[in-house]
């Protein structure tokens, strides 16, 4: 299925079941785990029915009676597949008859998957007893169409994160928006700069678990091996229901890791200090009522600067706390990559000799500040950090500061994100830096491929090493500083700028001035008009006045 084809089937798959929920009484909130858990049993069968024929060609013959044995759940487990009973099979609640109890089939057959996989006890949805028995038949026919039953590889994947983001556009379930969902953009600027293709990958604040999808198609367009063989990957989160739905997420792709629901402020639940070869996040935001008492922050490994504590011994805000746990993770030569609000750049205080140790260490990447709009239910700017262990003595004390605030598409009106061209682009500065390699090219072959929706394409990726957006502001194709864009800034001047890594510091504001455009003339042109629009205004109202009397 090509990449169209499956946005065209995304797009009507929502469209479907959304509608179905308009002329409900069901909120987004309440529909979203339920649709979610169909979407999970329509791929369960899917790669069930396309591992049995590899299974049952590999079964053993008993040499006894001349049979093979039935196949486990192990056989397919080693297919990729979940092992699923009759009862639990889509085409099974599909037909169900009209006088049977469907919600109450849906929930058994939950139950069926849950009590072969334990580790997904709990966790699927069992409340169809809330949905009109016609709204469940209809829903369940949404996802039995040909063009679904008939879809292979990762395409579930993609709808259920497809879902996953039209349900944060409309904010179901999270108070502060986006608690589950980091938009596809901020996640591949993120997995394309820091490249996780092996070991241990861990997110602290992993939501509904985004970041280890996109991990996994990054594994899957670069790697000759498994995603499983490749990384193992832990999550942690706060919220009983994200948490939920990031288990759903890894099983949907396929992905085996450990999700634990709890606190990252005052735990550390997988014991993964200097571990970590890739930590990735988008935790909240400038988080208040941080117990500073609390125990285990005392003695906690992962605050090798401390605590940002006031001068009232409390803790005002999270960021710093989630920004040394990001650093302490990591192992000798770990990266991470994270979203950060655009005021923990510049905080003062005792958050500003964090990171001002932080800086002193050499680890500090990059830095690149994004505009507003790329959240689904926010509109606030924020910049995303990049942290990196095992960079080259050279670039030691060097940070790449990238001003990417005039670089997005427009979605919509109240939606941003990077186009194909600009992330590759991005990529591409990246990687220059990186790897000391001021030309573009060795960069673009690796990031051309690297972009999800240039994965059905490959070839042509490899052939056209074209990049209208990198050539518009690189026209020799290679880097160099470029003002309002991207600037190399060293521990030295980043001293002079008293410790503030915002990127607007350094890159500076680029301002074009057409010379024989008569500025002059044309402000008095625009004031002569408003002032001619004022006087219009005004006799309207002396109008409508005398009507109203």
């Amino acid at each position: 299925m090509t990449q169209q084809n499956i946005k065209q089937l995304e797009t009507e798959l929502w469209d479907a079941a959304d509608d179905l929920r308009a002329n409900s009484k069901l909120t987004a909130a309440e529909y979203k785990d339920p649709l979610l858990g169909l979407v999970l049993l329509r791929f369960a069968q899917n790669r069930f029915e396309d591992a049995k024929i590899e299974v049952e060609s590999k079964l053993p013959i008993n040499p006894r009676t001349g049979k093979k044995r039935e196949a486990n759940k192990g056989d397919y487990a080693g297919a990729g597949a979940m092992y699923i009973a009759e009862k639990a099979k889509y085409d099974y609640l599909a037909n169900l008859p009209e006088g049977e109890n469907i919600a109450e089939a849906i929930n058994n057959a939950m139950k069926l998957i849950e009590a072969e996989y334990p580790d997904l006890e709990g966790i699927l949805p069992k409340s169809y007893q809330e949905f009109d028995d016609k709204l469940l038949r209809d829903l369940v026919r949404v996802f039995n169409k040909d063009a679904v039953k008939n879809a292979k590889g990762d395409v579930f994947g993609r709808i259920y994160e497809f879902f996953l983001m039209k349900f944060s556009m409309q904010g179901a379930g999270a108070q502060e928006g986006g608690e589950f969902f980091t938009p596809p953009s901020l996640v591949n600027l993120i997995v394309n700069f820091i490249q996780p293709n092996h070991g241990i990958v861990h997110d602290p604040a992993c939501g509904s678990g985004g970041m280890f999808v996109q991990t996994a198609h990054f594994i899957t367009d670069h790697e000759h091996k498994s995603v499983n063989e490749a990384i193992t990957v832990y999550g942690t989160e706060l919220k009983s229901n994200n948490t939920r739905l990031a288990k759903m997420n890894l099983a949907i792709h396929g992905i085996e890791g450990k999700i634990i629901e709890a606190n990252s402020f005052y735990t550390n639940p997988h014991n993964l200090t200097g571990k970590c070869d890739f930590v990735m996040a988008n935790p909240p935001f400038n988080v208040d009522k941080i117990d500073a008492k609390n125990k285990f922050l005392a003695d906690d490994d992962r605050l090798p600067f401390g605590p940002p504590l006031t001068g009232k011994g409390t803790i005002s805000n999270g960021n710093y706390l989630w920004m040394q746990y990001f650093h302490s993770y990591l192992n000798a030569t770990g990266r991470a990559g994270f979203v950060m609000a655009s005021s923990a750049t510049d905080a003062g205080n005792a958050e500003k000799l964090i990171r001002q140790k932080l800086i002193e260490t050499g680890d500090v990447e990059c830095i690149v500040a994004i505009s507003n709009n790329f959240f689904y239910t926010r509109s606030l700017p924020c910049h995303v950090w990049f942290f990196n262990k095992g960079k080259k003595p050279e670039n030691k004390d060097k940070v790449l500061m990238i001003d990417a605030r005039n670089t997005f598409n427009k979605v919509s009106t109240t939606i941003n994100d990077f186009s194909d061209e600009q992330l590759e682009g991005l990529t591409a500065i990246m990687n220059a830096f990186r790897n000391n390699e001021p030309s573009f090219e060795p960069s673009l072959r690796g990031t051309k491929q690297s972009l999800e929706s240039n994965r059905h394409c490959e070839d042509e990726g490899r052939s056209n090493l074209t990049n209208s957006w990198l050539t518009q502001h690189f026209p020799e194709n290679k880097y160099q500083d470029i003002e309002g864009l991207c600037k190399i800034a060293t521990l030295d001047e980043i001293e002079e700028q008293d410790y503030s890594l915002t990127p607007g510091r350094y890159v500076g504001v680029k301002i074009d001035i057409d010379m024989d455009f008569d500025y002059k003339s044309r402000m008095t042109e625009i004031h002569t008009e408003l002032a001619q629009l004022n006087t219009e205004a005004n006799s309207l109202m002396e109008q409508i006045q005398a009507v109203k009397l």
